[in-house]
C-alpha cells in the first residue's frame, strides 16, 4: 500500500565523487514505466532521504557509474527500495533535454575517470514512453509533434515494434509555467489521432 513510486539517478566516480539528479515521480501502466515527472511532488525531507539512501548504497557497493534506485513511498512517509538498476535508466532519459549533463554523458565521465558534470535541471520536465502499441496501424505521424515546440522526440532505432516494447520517448519542458506532465501526455495522445496533411501540404 504505497502513495507514489519514485526514482533517483545517482552517479559515482572512480574517486568516490557523488552527484545526483532531481528525484523523479513515476507512473506505471501494465507494469511498464509510462510517465516520469521531474521534480517529484514530494516534501523536501523525503527528497533528501531518497538521495542519501542512493549515495550510501552506491558507496557500500563501491559502485562506479550511473545507478538508478527505485522507491515506493508508503502512505506513512517511509521509503522502501523496490529495485536498483546499475546503468542509465528509462526514468532518467529526461536528462538529455532538461539537465546540463545527461546521464549518458555522466556514465562516460565516471567510467573514464573524468570529473563529473553538473546535474542542474534547466526546466521542470516530464518524460513519456512510446511503446510499440503506437505502431499498431503503421508508423505514427511524427509531424503532429511539431505543434508542441517544447516537446522533444527520441526514437531508439529499433526495427520491430511490438506491444509493450519501448520504441522511444517524448520529453516535455515546462517553459513559462506550463505543466510538463499535461503537455507530454497531450503530445503523445496526438500521435493516436487521425493523420494530418503532410508537412509539404501545410
Amino acid at each position: 500500500d504505497f502513495e507514489k513510486e519514485l526514482s533517483v539517478i545517482g552517479v559515482r566516480s572512480i574517486h568516490g565523487e557523488f552527484v545526483h539528479y532531481a528525484v523523479a515521480e513515476n507512473q506505471h501502466h501494465r507494469h511498464i514505466l509510462d510517465v516520469s515527472m521531474i521534480p517529484a511532488g514530494i516534501e523536501p525531507d523525503i527528497q533528501q532521504e531518497a538521495i542519501a539512501i542512493t549515495r550510501d548504497l552506491m558507496a557500500q557497493l563501491n559502485m562506479v557509474g550511473v545507478l538508478c534506485v527505485e522507491f515506493f513511498l508508503t502512505r506513512s512517509g517511509q521509503l522502501l527500495i523496490n529495485e536498483i538498476a546499475p546503468r542509465p535508466h528509462n526514468s532518467g532519459h529526461w536528462t538529455l533535454d532538461a539537465a546540463i549533463t545527461s546521464q549518458f554523458e555522466q556514465q562516460v565521465r565516471a567510467l573514464c575517470g573524468l570529473p563529473l558534470g553538473a546535474t542542474t535541471q534547466t526546466y521542470p520536465a516530464a518524460m513519456a514512453n512510446l511503446l510499440g502499441d503506437l505502431w499498431e496501424n503503421g508508423e505514427p505521424d511524427w509531424v503532429q509533434l511539431l505543434d508542441y515546440p517544447t516537446v522533444k522526440l527520441h526514437l531508439y532505432g529499433k526495427t520491430e515494434a511490438r506491444l509493450g516494447r519501448k520504441m522511444g520517448h517524448l520529453t516535455a519542458l515546462g517553459v513559462d509555467g506550463q505543466s510538463p506532465e499535461a503537455l507530454v501526455k497531450k503530445a503523445r495522445s496526438s500521435l493516436m489521432q487521425p493523420l494530418k496533411e503532410s508537412l509539404c501540404n501545410r
